[in-house]
């Protein structure tokens, strides 16, 4: 039985915050802070911060631009996150409302109704609340029956949704599938640090996963292949939780929010992610010449440059790798997906690609598709 992707979706936020914004404010918080402790930092006690600028941020992740769901106190030093008004529990949640416009469009693309989906999983790096699920939520939103449930992976959320909808397929579990992907991931960022202020950005992608003997789409790719991998590290860890209001003294500690050891993520996922390319390319029996599209995870542009080149043996050719973190900045388990999503109108029967996600854990998962 053939499990194949038959449609996708895209919902962008109304919002878009440049660099150039994102540093000014920074930059003027830093002025603020190093002057308000001026003393402190002349007798050593603390360290003086040091400025961005838009030419770092895209030097070191490419990144030149994000969409966002809430921009009002994000640019405001005095704030410097992003004001969330709170909706109540009759109103629809911010990242259902996400979901719900991004598996619109998918289930258009796919030609499915409601009727048609029985099974609903919201995959992504966060959700607003731990229950009830954010999936069920979507499912009632969008007139389906059958079964939801929400999963986290963190960046890798995306194609481990997608495997599981290919399992539930294969166990009869469901008919079909929607696999959603809504990172609300700017309010998790430390927007006074440095090192990451500039790094997330809000988005929602969704998937319709079935068996290929009911697909009717225009453009539908069957799996090939498929493996995810973990293996624990620290080196990208979030600490927010419900338990973190136990420990008044450190619960607004900046370590509640994201935080990475880039230079080791570099060094340690990079050759985990570049083998398990290798080995699902090998299990499908397909050659780097046979690859039309490298759907790569959008985490840093040098990230995603050296994983191409190594798979290829050579750098990209026009957009045989697509990269959409300029505009949309690392949108954690999506970026894969907005990938293809914008890059696959093209492909023709007997071409083939790669659906590769990889982040904190570690986690990895590698799809090898082909468009029949």
């Amino acid at each position: 039985m053939s499990i194949v992707i038959s449609g996708t979706g895209l919902f962008t936020p109304p919002h878009s915050i440049s660099n150039d914004e994102l540093v000014t404010a920074f930059n003027q918080y830093v002025e603020d802070y190093n002057a308000e402790n001026a003393a402190a930092i002349n007798s050593e006690q603390l360290t003086a911060l040091k400025p961005s600028s838009s030419e770092f941020i895209e030097k070191a992740s490419g990144i030149k631009s994000r969409y966002v769901m809430y921009k009002d106190g994000a640019l405001d030093p005095k704030t410097m996150m992003p004001l969330i008004p709170q909706r109540s529990d009759e109103q629809l949640s911010a990242q259902a409302e996400m979901a719900v416009g991004a598996a619109r469009q998918a289930m258009a693309a796919a030609n499915k109704t409601a009727d048609d989906i029985d099974l609903i999983i919201v995959a992504c790096s966060y959700t607003q609340r731990a229950y009830p699920a954010i999936a069920i939520e979507v499912q009632k939103e969008l007139g389906c029956k059958g079964w939801a449930y929400d999963m986290l992976v963190a960046c890798s959320s995306a194609t481990f949704g997608i495997m599981n909808a290919s399992n539930a397929l294969h166990g009869d579990t469901a008919k079909t599938v929607l696999v959603i992907n809504p990172e609300l991931n700017f309010p998790q960022i430390n927007l006074r640090d440095r090192d990451s202020h500039f790094i997330f950005g809000d988005v929602a992608t969704a998937i319709i996963v079935e068996k290929q003997a009911t697909a009717t789409a225009d453009h539908c790719f069957k799996i090939l292949t498929k493996k995810p991998i973990t293996t624990f590290s620290n080196n990208i860890r979030s600490n927010f939780g419900h338990i973190n209001k136990c420990d008044p003294e450190t619960m607004l500690d900046n370590d509640k929010m994201f935080v990475q050891q880039g230079r080791k993520v570099f060094k340690e996922v990079l050759p985990m992610v570049s083998q398990l390319i290798t080995e699902q390319m090998a299990a499908a029996n397909v050659e780097a010449k046979d690859l039309k599209r490298l759907f790569l995870h959008q985490a840093n542009i040098n990230m995603n440059n050296f994983v191409a080149k190594k798979v290829l043996g050579r750098d990209p050719i026009g957009n045989e790798a697509p990269i959409i973190l300029d505009k949309f900045a690392n949108t954690a388990s999506a970026g894969s997906i907005i990938a293809f999503h914008l890059n696959h109108d093209d492909m023709v029967t007997g071409d083939k690609a790669l659906i590769c996600s990889f982040g904190a854990g570690y986690s990895a998962g590698c799809i090898v598709i082909e468009h029949i």
